[in-house]
């Protein structure tokens, strides 16, 4: 591994890892892998990790696809070194600021409540370049409040972008407060001060809700007038309005958030 990858697991190590005295093993249940299975959107891999050991204690056999190597033989460092040597410095950048969310705002029960969503660029063994939707969410917390076991999703949407984002978002899962495009990664960055939104499939109209559902295709202003009936200055007023919503630079980031939340599927 290069030494800009050993610059994110160096960090993972300090922040997490150092700092958890012990921990056991995440007992999976079969239906949990099962619902994995059924929720795992497209083109995808997922895997838990224990940030005590920083090792994975399950790995979905469509690891295979994206590494080249069977699942047992895939650990995080295998994955990191998935992402464009470009884009390692981002992804530091977007962990911490997941690291000051989750550890200087929320309260430790609140951490299991609260979903991570980031887009980040990388290349699969056999050279191709995908553009990769990360979700995760925590499972298991210590006697200390600790985060120990993650889920983690990592879906491949290059057919709806050709580029990454640099912020974060992160996704209440029980209906509470989500916080969207969050960029600053300042410890002293005001929560009250971010984009924050109660309920995202409240938020967006039927009609909004059908174009983004469109824009998820791939299709193009011209076609998704043509698809719902309607010109398209509708279509880029609708598109106008609900990134204002959620403060979006582009439809791709729009579509992502709405994977995320479960208000479309790929």
């Amino acid at each position: 591994m290069g030494e800009s990858f050993t610059k994110v697991s160096e960090y993972w190590k300090s922040t997490y890892s150092e700092k958890i005295a012990k921990s056991n093993k995440f007992k999976t249940p079969e239906y949990f892998k099962r619902m994995a299975g059924l929720m795992a959107p497209g083109n995808s891999y997922y895997y838990i990790a224990n940030f005590h050991t920083l090792e994975l204690e399950f790995k979905s056999d469509s690891v295979e696809d994206f590494t080249g190597e069977k699942p047992s033989e895939v650990n995080l460092e295998k994955l990191l070194a998935l992402a464009l040597p470009e884009e390692i410095e981002c992804i530091h950048k977007k962990e911490q600021i997941i690291q000051n969310f989750f550890l200087n705002y929320l309260k430790p029960q609140e951490q299991l409540e609260y979903k991570i969503c980031y887009t980040y660029k990388s290349k699969t063994h056999d050279g191709k370049e995908r553009v990769m939707l990360h979700q995760a969410s925590v499972l298991s917390l210590n006697e200390k409040g600790q985060f120990v076991h993650v889920f983690s999703l990592h879906s491949d949407i290059s057919h709806l972008c050709i580029k990454s984002s640099d912020d974060v978002s992160f996704i209440h899962i029980n209906g509470g407060p989500s916080y969207y495009n969050v960029k600053n990664t300042s410890e002293n960055f005001n929560v009250s001060e971010l984009n924050r939104v109660e309920d995202l499939n409240n938020l967006f109209t039927a009609r909004e809700l059908d174009i983004i559902k469109e824009l998820a295709t791939g299709k193009s202003v011209k076609e998704i007038a043509e698809s719902l009936h309607i010109s398209k200055h509708t279509v880029q007023t609708h598109k106008k309005n609900m990134l204002r919503k959620v403060d979006c630079q582009n439809s791709t980031h729009l579509v992502s958030i709405c994977l995320a939340e479960g208000l479309i599927s790929l």
